[in-house]
């Protein structure tokens, strides 16, 4: 029955993209980038709760299915299965740092969109800036309204930066609610079948494939660099040894230099230069 199961949720996940795709083909690319990633976000929730009902999750009311599913962006079910009768330490300081960041990176837009007419220097400052806004204001913020709703959600970005190596900081660090869905619905289904490290880079091949979907299919081109992408990161992860005295410089180096690759030009010119105007 998991096995049915697993392959009616697998099949809405690809079959529903390529019909929002292709209902969306009128559309801008920044439309169908959001409708695309909305759609899998959905299809992914319902994966991992798939596979956590599997692992003995009890069944979710409906109120919480639909506050995982709809207002929260971390893949994990299990924190929406019980509450506390209070709220929950840190849900004032998450509610305050987010709002900070969020701040801080609308301040930023308004920076790119003055530097517009340099688009080598307008277009990181975005792409920074919007990250402030949706990773690291947006996402914690609602992290410090469920904690004070008594439910233990986590800001899901957590100083990437202190990373000493690559696996901490794509496992623990960087969008860990994404670490938890590759986890929940990619490795740990697999592990025991074609062992870690084959689960591992399944899991980055993975991410890849979905960023294919949110940064390639919305503009139509640039297939392959986001999974390139995702394939050197799950390689360098399998190939960290040990801890590195330069853990930080080497982490932020094989993360940072390849990106061209994951944000190629197709995307950064149909998606990321109209929203301050570049190209107009």
């Amino acid at each position: 029955m998991l096995a049915v199961r697993r392959a009616i949720g697998w099949s809405i996940l690809f079959a529903g993209t390529a019909a929002v795709d292709r209902l969306c083909t009128g559309a801008a690319p920044i439309e169908r980038m959001l409708a695309l990633i909305a759609f899998a976000m959905l299809a992914m929730k319902a994966i991992v709760v798939i596979e956590e009902r599997a692992s003995g999750m009890p069944p979710l009311p409906i109120g919480r299915v639909l506050a995982f599913s709809l207002a929260w962006l971390g893949m994990r079910p299990r924190v929406f299965a019980s509450r506390a009768e209070g709220a929950l330490p840190g849900a004032a300081e998450l509610v305050q740092r987010g709002g900070r960041r969020l701040v801080l990176g609308v301040a930023l837009v308004c920076v790119a969109r003055l530097a517009r007419h340099a688009p080598l220097l307008a277009t990181p400052i975005l792409l920074v800036a919007l990250s402030l806004v949706l990773h690291f204001g947006v996402c914690t913020l609602l992290a410090g309204f469920w904690r004070s709703r008594g439910f233990d959600c986590e800001a899901p970005f957590r100083a990437p930066l202190s990373s000493a190596g690559l696996s901490e900081f794509w496992s623990r660090r960087w969008n860990v609610g994404f670490s938890e869905m590759t986890a929940i619905a990619v490795f740990r289904p697999l592990a025991e079948r074609i062992g870690r490290a084959p689960a591992v880079m399944a899991g980055f091949v993975f991410s890849g494939l979905l960023h294919e979907m949110a940064i390639s299919l919305p503009v139509r081109a640039g297939f392959g660099g986001p999974m390139l992408y995702f394939v050197i990161q799950g390689a360098l992860v399998l190939a960290e040894r040990r801890r590195s005295p330069f853990g930080r410089a080497w982490t932020l180096a094989c993360v940072a230099l390849p990106l061209p690759l994951l944000f190629h030009r197709p995307f950064l010119e149909g998606v990321i230069g109209p929203i301050i105007g570049i190209g107009r």
